[in-house]
């Protein structure tokens, strides 16, 4: 079908939701293992052992470790609450923080971080004006802080209002828990599908149900992402493989390997890559082996990256170049990969 599908199933047993554009599988979302600590949860947690070398502590909860990054003053036995920020990498702890955010499809709740802010995406100065005085009519606790996100712009107030209350109502029950007391969980983070819903922009259709994704061609797409490799618009192709270090990609030129169908599948990939990683949950030190090309056009590729990862709604950034050739990201690990699911 044409435009933008939402679909929501389950896959292998787990919550899961997919994102279809023009028929396309674009994003994919499924649960992890009852077992893991889940991105956003909020926690009452007591300090264990100091982690000197890496400059933190491990945090004890009901679910598992958290790990807290700069844990200057922190000693055993201390309680207070934190926030789970990715999923932990295997046979590690989950990252966590004391900067706490409660957040839904159109509103950020910030205890501790005080003001009334906008997104900056919202460009519309009439709808700023609007957002801002809509802003200004909500009464915050003292210390909270909110923010409006993109969503809102072309949201209705009434729907915007429900929203800030509902974050303010979970808020406050978390801020009234004692920072001291036995671990305990507070706030679990979203599923595959609340995600989806917060998150994604709003579909020009919805599929849900049982054999969802079988009707829709999900689970044929999703099939598809296990050999690793992807087809490029010019006949090349990107192969993905995860390894325990870091994430390998390979660009392929297909039949001709001339300097000039080089320099267009390496833009190919670049395009291409935020879906692939994507889709497949990956994330962390990203290596590409690009296909050869002329050194002089390294800043195109560093200038298409910057444009295809733009939008993507997980941080990327560009580390540079190794003395192989090869262009090394770092991608922010928000999703649990496909093949650990």
């Amino acid at each position: 079908m044409k435009g933008s599908l939402a679909v929501f199933d389950t896959w292998r047993g787990r919550r899961a939701a997919a994102r279809l554009v023009n028929g396309r599988l674009d994003d994919l979302l499924i649960d992890p293992a009852d077992d893991r600590i889940r991105p956003g949860a909020l926690y009452r947690a007591k300090a264990g052992r100091q982690m000197k070398g890496q400059g933190g502590v491990v945090l004890e909860t009901p679910d598992g470790p958290l790990f807290l990054r700069h844990a200057k003053g922190v000693r055993p036995g201390d309680s207070f609450l934190v926030q789970a920020t990715t999923f932990a990498e295997a046979g590690k702890a989950a990252p966590c923080t004391t900067r706490l955010v409660l957040k839904s499809r159109f509103a950020m709740v910030t205890p501790g971080a005080e003001g009334r802010n906008l997104s900056k995406a919202i460009r519309d100065e009439d709808r700023r004006a609007e957002l801002h005085e809509l802003l200004a009519g909500c009464d915050l606790p003292d210390g909270v802080g909110l923010v409006l996100r993109t969503a809102a712009e072309g949201a209705d107030d009434t729907a915007i209002q429900a929203d800030i209350a509902a974050m303010l109502t979970a808020s406050r029950a978390v801020l009234s828990e004692p920072p001291e007391g036995a671990p305990e969980r507070l706030l679990d983070g979203p599923d595959a599908q609340a995600l989806a819903i917060r998150d994604w922009p709003a579909p020009d259709a919805t599929e849900t149900g049982d054999g969802a994704f079988e009707f829709t061609g999900v689970l044929d797409q999703i099939e598809a992402l296990q050999s690793g490799e992807d087809p490029l618009p010019g006949g090349g192709s990107i192969v993905v493989e995860a390894t325990r270090a870091l994430i390998a990609v390979d660009v392929n030129t297909g039949g001709d390997t001339s300097p000039a169908a080089g320099l267009k599948a390496n833009i190919d990939a670049l395009r291409a890559l935020p879906r692939a990683l994507r889709l497949r949950g990956l994330g962390g030190q990203v290596v590409l082996d690009l296909a050869p090309m002329p050194k002089k056009e390294r800043k195109q590729i560093e200038s298409v990256f910057r444009s295809a990862f733009r939008t993507d709604p997980i941080e990327t950034s560009l580390v540079g170049w190794t003395p192989l050739g090869h262009l090394e990201l770092i991608r922010k690990r928000e999703r649990r990969p496909l093949y650990e699911v």
